[in-house]
């Protein structure tokens, strides 16, 4: 009977460009662009072997406690395929790192959820926080793999602000801003400038956290169970 130490990366998914670069690191495998190729994706680096699935990067917020740059670590993840709890132990790891973070549950969907009302009615619905487009994926694949599953997301747009069009048609399937997009939007609909700068205000606070965030997760996003010892049995 021969031991070994469990090394392999645990894996981040993000859906956007920069919330992939935050997130890469030691340890980590990251994962970023379209949802609807993400399932492919994860499963693809699940069998090249990882340690556990975490869901990074910013979200819609759906309670009006919440302002750009607060942290959500995830207690379950909401969809319409179910309640996916997290990890507690790798849960707790993230609220120690991350002060001020809010424990409660996320929603998952797969569109953008940009419009006030709907944001209300969603948190109202679901009981839940903030909705992003990635945790429900991660969380399903982590499960169906039984693998540890943890969610840290960052607020970018509150609970009470509509996101324009322009800033939803800046985002490409792989992550990556369209500036030309944004200003196409923007021309066709002028009126939408004051909001957009608005968002980018929230971007920055979002992104800040997250740099922040990051640091002090350290290597593996604070996974708790690189070093492991697990038994190979000749």
């Amino acid at each position: 009977m021969d031991c070994m130490i469990n090394i392999r990366p645990i894996v981040a998914v993000a859906c956007l460009s920069f919330e992939a670069r935050i997130a890469a690191g030691p340890g980590v495998t990251v994962l970023c662009g379209d949802g609807k190729r993400l399932p492919e994706a994860l499963e693809a680096a699940v069998r090249l072997g990882s340690s556990g699935i975490i869901s990074f990067g910013i979200a819609g917020g759906l309670s009006p406690r919440l302002a750009p740059g607060h942290w959500v670590v995830a207690s379950k993840v909401v969809s319409e395929a179910g309640q996916f709890p997290t990890d507690q132990i790798w849960s707790q790891r993230l609220m120690r790192a991350l002060p001020g973070a809010v424990h409660a549950a996320i929603a998952g969907v797969d569109a953008p959820v940009a419009e006030a009302a709907t944001k209300h009615s969603l948190g109202k619905a679901t009981r839940t926080v903030a909705v992003d487009m990635e945790s429900h994926v991660a969380a399903r694949v982590a499960a169906a793999h039984g693998l540890p599953f943890a969610a840290c997301r960052v607020i970018i747009d509150p609970a009470h602000r509509t996101v324009p069009a322009a800033a939803l048609a800046g985002l490409r399937r792989d992550g990556s801003s369209d500036a030309g997009a944004v200003l196409l939007s923007l021309l066709r609909q002028p009126r939408q400038l004051p909001a957009l700068l608005r968002v980018a205000l929230d971007a920055r606070a979002a992104r800040r956290a997250l740099l922040g965030g990051r640091r002090q997760l350290g290597a593996g996003l604070g996974f708790p169970y690189f070093g492991e010892l697990q038994l190979d049995v000749a």
